[in-house]
């Protein structure tokens, strides 16, 4: 027995790793350090720094160097990092890691982080003048001939730019200076008037700060959660407090961010993974230090430091994004809830669509509701519903005589459409109309995606490509057709239809550069007619004013999914898309196609609105104690050969614990059995109490990594999954 440093680090194991104290003794919790790991070193996170091991001294290594002169992570996010930990049961070590950006758990000193500017020699203004240089080089001479330039401008306009800067750096064309001189300050854009609803909600939160208290803000499409969200923050801002707000998407930072920047006049740090790791470490460190007043990003930054907290909140906290569903399969939104409560603040969960377990911690009292039901202002009421019942008609490339009409009566007016078809590519089959043969991905045995600009085949499951033949690779037939729509073959029918408007499509393919999206959707502010062509890239937060028609394609394939959750999935995604239409002074209106007009969940939609539908939802998950009327863990496995999955799952099976209390479903295949070359199953743990069911999970959990099967798969486990596939 010894006394040791305990340490996390980012490896796959189950534990935290004991060293001796550096020679001169001196350590504390929350410091990075580096450490002998096997043959080579890593760079691990102090969980505490004086621990009394069960190893004597001969067996541990020390700690090799301290690399900051003070804890990285205070207590409090020490803590919740522990929790999370133990809750999602993970690798320690790997939870730990991700509180640091990647250049964070390098053995380097921590980058400086006082304010970043750029200017032009005087030999970078002659070379600009001269217009020798291409690519990078010569934008970046373009953007700072104009000036010095902070780094997150730059960052903001072209993404790349530090590559150039250190080519422009050893030609001394470029170097970094002090900042310029402040000019006055602009007057911030005055405020929107609040509604007696938000200034209700505003008032609420604003009596729970400096204490832990959940709430959901329930607000219809257009609401203005947005203006409760700034006015919470410079009340928080007026106590000297920071604040954190998540969004679930990186589209969604940048509208946000001007807003937070325009209306607050104080420092902004942004926090997200298409950001250069230089400048995410930046951030992290101006959040640790205090000068960060608020911090905007998505999933990731719900580990900022935030040592001056005062409030959080998580926009659209029914959205998916928030799942980390790789690697430390935590939840964003339920890591908020712990970080709040051990920081001591209020919690805002907004959305017009919240999840089924926010709205049962609702109403059992955990959370507090708050609800906007009005557009404030100028904005017309929530947009009028239409359901187009297409069974028996004609259909135009999918588009019925009705959709066809509408579209065209809005743009004559000048106003804008977005017709929403949630399926990228041009046809998500490729068809022999002679033998039946159809394009197959062979990793995954489902049908490979048509993408007709790029006369490829691509499998939307593992990213396989392929050539598109030119005859049936099975009878040698050159009637190879295409079956289906995606946005790409809408894009291309809708330009024919309507040569005169100009249609843009809005999903992954065409957003690939950092700010293409943003690019768009400033193009759509402008005035004028347009089509837009999109997936649910564009059902979340966006504000398009002259956007007045939603016509939704085709949503008949979340009626039949096995899925428990497609309902709920479907409900929030309509609701959501449909919340796009009269979001300014003009009148909203929704098409929706469908096979089953009848069907209850869009009956109840468009009588009752998307409430009544979450409670019947509700009743039929507790009826059958589905979450979240019950808990759930999910056991995952893979490998390249069946048979090691089937022996895995079933020792699996048989290591588990006895507990009458928790329910075993399985083993059995993954809804996808088959997925990148690899075979797929899975165990479901359920129970009705969360406390038995991971006071089973806990040692079974170790019992997985001790069967000998299990050096044949890849597995993990899966607390609260999203679905099962």
């Amino acid at each position: 027995m010894s006394t040791a440093v305990r340490v996390a680090l980012p490896v796959p194991l189950p534990t935290l790793f004991d060293y001796l104290p550096p020679a001169d003794g001196r350590v504390m919790a929350g410091q990075r350090v580096l450490v002998p790991f096997g043959r080579g070193r890593q760079v691990g996170i102090v969980v505490d720094a004086a621990v009394t091991s069960e190893r004597d001294d001969s067996r541990l290594k020390p700690v090799l160097q301290v690399l900051d002169d003070e804890p990285l992570l205070d207590g409090e996010l020490l803590r919740t990092l522990a929790w999370a930990a133990d809750y999602w049961l993970g690798a320690p070590g790997e939870a730990f890691a991700q509180a640091l950006p990647l250049a964070l758990r390098e053995p380097r000193p921590l980058p400086e982080i006082a304010e970043e500017y750029w200017q032009l020699t005087p030999a970078g203004q002659q070379e600009h003048a001269a217009g020798r240089r291409r690519g990078g080089s010569r934008d970046l001479l373009g953007l700072l001939i104009k000036g010095p330039r902070h780094a997150d401008e730059l960052t903001a306009s072209l993404p790349a730019w530090r590559t150039a800067a250190r080519r422009l750096a050893a030609a001394h064309l470029v170097e970094r200076c002090p900042p310029p001189a402040a000019p006055p300050r602009r007057q911030p854009p005055t405020s929107l008037p609040l509604s007696a609803e938000q200034r209700d909600a505003v008032t609420a939160v604003g009596e729970a700060f400096g204490r832990f208290q959940p709430f959901l803000l329930d607000g219809v499409t257009g609401s203005g959660k947005t203006e409760v969200y700034l006015a919470l923050i410079e009340q928080a801002l007026a106590e000297g407090r920071q604040s954190l707000l998540l969004v679930p998407e990186i589209g969604l930072a940048p509208q946000t961010l001007r807003r937070l920047r325009e209306r607050l006049g104080v420092p902004v740090e942004v926090l997200h993974s298409n950001l250069a790791e230089g400048d995410r470490a930046r951030a992290w460190l101006r959040a640790r230090s205090g000068e960060a007043k608020v911090v905007l990003g998505t999933r990731s930054a719900v580990f900022a430091p935030l040592p001056r907290a005062g409030l959080i909140l998580v926009d659209e906290e029914h959205d998916a994004s928030y799942k980390q569903q790789e690697g430390f399969r935590y939840h964003a939104r339920d890591l908020a809830l712990v970080r709040a409560r051990e920081l001591g603040v209020p919690i805002v969960l907004g959305s017009a669509t919240p999840s089924l377990e926010t709205l049962a911690n609702a109403a059992s009292g955990r959370f507090r509701t708050l609800r906007l039901r009005t557009r404030p202002g100028a904005a017309r009421p929530t947009p009028q519903v239409q359901i187009v019942d297409v069974r028996a008609q004609y259909l135009d490339h999918g588009l019925s005589p009705a959709l066809l009409a509408a579209v065209s009566e809005t743009v004559a007016r000048g106003e804008q459409v977005l017709v929403f078809r949630n399926r990228r590519g041009y046809a998500p089959v490729l068809l022999c109309h002679a033998c039946g043969w159809h394009a197959d991905c062979p990793r995954c045995e489902r049908p490979m995606t048509l993408h007709a600009g790029q006369r490829q085949l691509r499998c939307h499951h593992c990213d396989r490509h392929a050539p598109v033949p030119s005859h049936c690779p099975a009878c040698g037939a050159g009637a190879l057709w295409p079956q289906g729509h995606g946005t790409e073959r809408l894009e291309e029918a809708l330009g024919a239809l309507f040569p005169e408007v100009p249609v843009r499509r809005i999903d992954r393919e065409t957003t690939r550069r950092r700010d293409a999206f943003e690019h768009l959707l400033d193009e759509l502010r402008q005035d004028g007619p347009a089509i837009l062509v999109g997936t649910q890239m564009l059902a979340k937060g966006h504000d398009l004013p002259r956007l007045t028609l939603v016509a939704i394609v085709s949503i008949d394939e979340g009626l039949h999914s096995v899925d428990f959750r497609a309902g709920e999935r479907l409900a929030q995604l309509l609701v959501q898309v449909a919340g796009r239409a009269g979001r300014a002074d003009r009148t909203g209106r929704v098409l929706l196609q469908t096979h089953h007009p009848e069907h209850p969940l869009l009956r109840t939609l468009l009588a009752s609105g998307y409430g009544t539908a979450a409670e019947t939802l509700l009743a039929e998950r507790e009826a059958v104690q589905l979450p979240p009327c019950s808990h759930q863990i999910l056991l995952r496995a893979d490998a390249h050969h069946r048979a090691d999955v089937d022996t895995f799952l079933a020792a699996a099976a048989a290591a588990l614990p006895n507990d009458p209390e928790v329910q075993l479903a399985g083993p059995m295949p993954a809804p996808m059995p088959l997925r990148a070359g690899r075979h797929r199953g899975q165990l479901l743990l359920e129970s009705s109490s969360r406390a038995r069911l991971h006071s089973v999970a806990r040692p079974w959990r170790l019992q997985l990594g001790a069967l000998p099967s299990s050096r044949r798969v890849r597995w993990s486990l899966d607390v609260d999954p999203i679905d099962l596939y």
